[in-house]
């Protein structure tokens, strides 16, 4: 456990007692780290324990073993810990929809400890910051669903915490609100927040994250930087498009060495980087107008992790 990570957890486990039946563990084992200025998408379907772990990262509740620091301080025993977090629900659940931007800000900026000036000048300058000035004294219930989800953001900010809880912050947004709402986080990690990222939304973890770790049946299957996750189950699959039909007898020879399926001028070739060019001077003297690795994206290696009978790597 590093003092210099906004998060840590070890060996966190969470067990229930059921009469009749074995012990159930709704986390099991789960150990993970932020570093500062980090996005950590922590993923998994739904019942796979997530938002229990997030209930003990977020003091409210009490693992059966293991521990929890932030800012390396226990929010079970240091009220100081919890200084350090803020969260974003999904839904805007963290917002009073008939008090104003404004009011909000004030609201819960005096609620985590500030002095009435320091809010107000702290509502002032994140107003400004996220183009809410103009909506300073509208009732939440009359902004848009972007504007309401950046004044969440904002709320959470006012205590200047070091973890932020991020729960679905794109869900139910249109594209251009979407586009503003993940710039805006991007612009978070400059200042030296770190997130603690949940989502179903699997695009936006993808785009957003450092680093990932999806969870199923309790545990961690898996742990990864964003890239080498994406790179470790890239596919060597190309696809070339030719300007013409190739013959029949090419077809045949590259079949001979690969697995090939061939269409209305496109090749499927399944091979490695090395295998493509010996498989490009075959295909010749047809014209190849364009080559193009099949890329891995995060929902196909999300499925393939979490279904039932997946092997874990925790």
């Amino acid at each position: 456990m590093s003092v210099e990570n906004v998060l840590d957890t070890e060996n966190l486990r969470k067990s229930y007692a059921v009469p009749g039946r074995p012990q159930f563990f709704a986390v099991n084992d789960v150990s993970m780290s932020i570093a500062p200025g980090e996005i950590y998408a922590f993923l998994g379907p739904n019942g796979a324990g997530k938002t229990t772990t997030i209930k003990m990262v977020s003091g409210l509740l009490e693992p059966s073993t293991g521990t929890v620091r932030i800012a390396g301080l226990d929010p079970f025993s240091d009220r100081r810990a919890l200084a350090q977090l803020g969260t974003v629900l999904e839904g805007n659940r963290n917002l009073y929809w008939r008090m104003t931007c404004h009011e909000n800000l004030l609201y819960f900026g005096v609620l985590k400890g500030m002095s009435f000036a320091d809010a107000r000048a702290r509502s002032r300058a994140l107003l400004e910051r996220f183009s809410l000035t103009g909506k300073r004294n509208a009732q939440v219930q009359a902004l848009s669903r972007g504007m309401q989800q950046k004044l969440a953001i904002a709320v959470a900010l006012m205590h200047r915490p070091r973890l932020l809880l991020l729960d679905e912050p794109t869900l139910g947004l249109d594209a251009h609100a979407s586009i503003e709402v993940t710039a805006m986080i991007r612009d978070l990690i400059a200042d030296g927040v770190s997130i603690l990222l949940t989502t179903h939304q699997l695009d936006v973890a993808q785009a957003l994250a450092h680093r990932v770790a999806i969870m199923s049946s309790g545990r961690i299957v898996k742990e990864a930087r964003m890239a080498d996750l994406l790179a470790e189950y890239a596919k060597n699959v190309y696809e070339i498009q030719l300007a013409d039909e190739m013959c029949p007898e090419r077809v045949r020879v590259l079949e001979a060495s690969y697995t090939v399926s061939y269409s209305n001028q496109c090749l499927q070739l399944a091979c490695d980087a090395d295998g493509l060019y010996e498989a490009l001077s075959i295909i010749r003297p047809a014209q190849v107008q364009s080559v193009r690795r099949h890329q891995s994206d995060l929902t196909s290696i999300f499925i393939a992790l979490t279904q039932e009978g997946a092997p874990a790597n925790a």
